[in-house]
């Protein structure tokens, strides 16, 4: 098995060829030949996986330059290619029946950033300007909803968007869904707007208050989506943010969400 068949299998390459758009063709013709796209998108996996810059890619063993590959991520994050690739595996799992909707859990990690918007002061680092991850996850903590915002919005103000951001997604029986059933929250979501809002939607919340209600006991739910956040670290592309669009470092995100999503596929 090749390195590309082993860092994109054949059933991932398969949605991933229904999402791509096809590629721009040279009129006067002509031209060096056109790298395939399952070779790039390898050498893609490899970078957000391992961390390496883009000019650090080993052309030997992939065969795309690193120049190459990031030109090609960059037209693709501006399709939103990853975005519906995420889709797809996640519709993949609810016709299985792999995703729980009963118990959704939201919450937020920070992400050094050296460059790029949005960025903003840590409230909690010193001022240090970081970008933030807000994650929403369903019960055992498979991504549903991923977005970026700089470090010091607060959890609160990215709470609705990324509760609307939810796609629908095919069920095993009966309609797509996109509405959990029950979500869970720290006490950093602990706002009555916030709860007047989930009841508006017919969703029930778990959300922590601040003084009344100890964190353990939502602990003993809110673990899965903590696990999910140490699995985004492994992913040493998004230890730190290089990236100067927020586009790429949210395709960047997406890519390891999916891959995420896809070893459940694989179980």
């Amino acid at each position: 098995m090749g390195v590309d068949e082993r860092l994109v299998p054949d059933e991932l390459w398969e949605w991933f060829q229904r999402v791509v758009p096809e590629a721009s063709t040279r009129l006067q013709g002509g031209g060096r030949r056109r790298h395939g796209d399952r070779e790039v998108l390898a050498a893609i996996v490899f970078v957000t996986t391992s961390g390496c810059t883009w000019q650090q890619l080993p052309s030997a063993s992939f065969g795309p330059s690193g120049a190459t590959a990031h030109r090609r991520f960059a037209e693709w994050s501006k399709a939103r290619v990853r975005a519906k690739l995420h889709r797809l595996v996640l519709d993949e799992l609810g016709s299985r029946g792999e995703l729980d909707w009963s118990r959704c859990a939201i919450d937020s990690m920070n992400m050094r950033a050296l460059k790029g918007e949005p960025t903003g002061p840590n409230p909690v680092d010193q001022g240090k300007y970081d970008s933030e991850i807000h994650l929403i996850t369903e019960r055992f903590g498979l991504p549903l909803s991923v977005e970026i915002s700089r470090a010091n919005l607060h959890d609160s103000q990215a709470f609705e968007p990324l509760v609307r951001g939810i796609p629908p997604i095919r069920s095993r029986r009966g309609q797509c869904r996109r509405r959990p059933a029950k979500l869970h929250g720290d006490k950093g979501y602990d706002y009555d707007h916030l709860r007047r809002w989930l009841r508006s939607r017919v969703i029930r919340h778990r959300i922590a208050r601040k003084g009344i209600k100890s964190s353990k006991r939502l602990e003993r739910h809110r673990w899965t989506i903590e696990r999910t956040m140490a699995w985004l670290a492994g992913c040493r592309r998004l230890h730190r943010r290089y990236e100067r669009k927020a586009t790429h470092f949210l395709a960047f995100t997406s890519s390891a969400c999916t891959l995420i999503c896809y070893r459940r596929l694989t179980k």
